[in-house]
């Protein structure tokens, strides 16, 4: 079941919600509404495919059972043996492919493959449960109610994409007696977060998503034009998809009373690559940085064999720990090698701006921040494409190796660069014309504009929002002809 779909919207949220707050009415001990939720919940995830049903059940269970005794008993083994549960599910069902055609690859094996489909959401919810059998271990958790773990790991706002939350940043909310009522404030931010997450998706994201099909259905011909262009448009896709995502969850979790963390923060404001990811999946890079590169920075950092025997300094530890991080996260996205190259180019241009940030030469805000822009571009291509080789083949496009040609009738006024190779004619990319506009806009919509989070700060439920809501909600209600799915539901 998809957000932007209608009888998600008009049919589903509704009965739910109403659902939930009379439950809360009848008894204060939500003796009846929390289950109400779990249940509504997995019939939300079951939706897409019921056959993973018993799989997120099983997940459920076998941490809720490993919490609870780590809870009572301190025990490192037990630990251990949760974390390694979750990611061998995990590597199972998303990786085990990936790994025996590269044993084929590699030994010239003829192993099967499984072609195992990937169970929706399950990168989220094991990560999401990582972490809790952590904080149980580290004893910030005291959960002992099977229910409102179920609650804290498949509450459907936050459940297919994302945040990846804290159990004590989540439950202590359900708990609060005063977040058992309906709130009308929490209702009329949560809708005008929603209806600009919705416009978002349905009016930016998936008109940005035609250009974008458009493109890689030509990949070995398009010229450099037209790549920069497609490549643009994808660049800006995964933006207002991702971010109109986050805006629904949180627009979502607020009908509830239930605030949920915010997960994207205009990421491309951004004038170095690390302010890019800090403010990009804000959750799964906390994550990362909290589980991976704290422990592994400081296991480095003390290892005999890393400062004296090959006698590396604190700041190339630290660089070999952010590598490492970005190297996980490119795999958490994908099971490819695409993936795994988008994560270490993410690492190395880290580490390049930290050094030249010791150069203490420091950039006009404009051209560092085109420089970034364009960096991210680039390795996005990485993010788009299936293979490393179809990648490479888009990149060297967008770098002219197969020519330019510019539509005639927009630039007559510069034919006279034929003289230096630029070719004047028609596109291999339908709609380019106006994909240039969207382009323009989205450019617009991201620089120049508050964000989301920030418009909320300030938010007041005067006549002028509710007209302004009503419009985007009813513009972007009126072209969900075609659903399509959130590009993060493939992770």
């Amino acid at each position: 079941m998809l957000f932007n779909s209608p009888h998600f919207i008009f049919l589903y949220l509704p009965f739910v919600f109403i659902t939930y707050f009379l439950l809360n009415a009848w008894t204060a001990t939500q003796r009846y509404s929390k289950p109400w939720l779990v249940v509504c919940s997995l019939f939300f995830y079951g939706w897409w495919n019921p056959a993973y049903l018993p799989l997120i059940l099983l997940s459920i269970l076998a941490n809720y059972i490993v919490g609870r005794y780590l809870i009572s008993h301190k025990s490192r083994p037990a630990l251990l043996a949760g974390i390694v549960f979750n990611l061998g599910l995990l590597g199972y069902f998303k990786y085990l492919d990936f790994i025996l055609s590269n044993v084929n690859s590699l030994f010239s094996a003829n192993l099967p493959l499984m072609n195992i489909a990937l169970p929706l959401a399950i990168s989220f919810y094991t990560f999401q449960q990582i972490s809790y059998i952590i904080d149980c271990y580290n004893g910030k958790v005291k959960e002992q109610s099977l229910i409102n773990y179920s609650l804290f790991v498949t509450f459907f706002p936050q459940l297919v994409a994302g945040p990846i939350v804290h159990h004590r940043q989540m439950m202590p909310q359900f708990l609060q007696p005063a977040h058992h009522q309906i709130n009308y404030e929490n209702i009329s931010l949560g809708i005008y977060i929603f209806s600009i997450g919705l416009f978002k998706k349905v009016i930016l994201a998936d008109q940005f998503s035609t250009t974008v099909a458009s493109g890689m259905g030509v990949l070995d011909s398009i010229t450099f034009f037209d790549a920069w262009i497609v490549a643009l448009s994808y660049t800006f896709q995964l933006y207002f998809d991702f971010s109109g995502y986050s805006d629904m969850a949180v627009g979502l979790g607020l009908l509830f009373n239930i605030r949920i963390p915010i997960n994207f923060n205009s990421p491309y404001k951004a004038t170095n690559l690390q302010e890019v990811m800090s403010r990009w999946h804000i959750t799964l890079t906390r994550f990362l940085y909290d589980y991976v590169y704290i422990p592994v920075n400081r296991k480095l950092s003390r290892s005999a064999f890393m400062t004296k025997t090959l006698r590396l300094k604190t700041e190339w530890i630290t660089s070999l720990s952010l590598v490492l991080l970005f190297l996980i996260s490119g795999i958490w996205h994908g099971a490819g090698w695409n993936f795994i190259i988008w994560g270490l180019l993410i690492g190395i241009g880290i580490i390049v701006y930290r050094l030249w940030r010791k150069t203490n030469i420091r950039l006009p805000k404009a051209i560092a921040w085109g420089i970034t822009f364009a960096y991210v571009n680039v390795i996005l291509v990485f993010f788009k494409v299936s293979s490393v080789n179809e990648a490479l083949t888009f990149i060297k496009a967008m770098f002219g190796v197969n020519g330019a040609i510019l539509p005639e009738r927009l630039f007559s006024f510069l034919q006279p660069l034929e003289q230096l190779g630029i070719v004047f004619g028609p596109s291999d990319v339908p709609g380019k014309d106006k994909a240039l506009i969207y382009i323009v806009l989205g450019f617009i919509l991201i620089l120049g504009f508050k964000n989301t989070s920030e418009k909320a700060a300030t938010f007041k439920p005067t006549l002028i929002t509710a007209i302004f809501i009503v419009l985007i909600f009813l513009y972007a209600v009126m072209d969900m002809n075609k659903m399509s799915e959130f590009l993060y539901f493939n992770f």
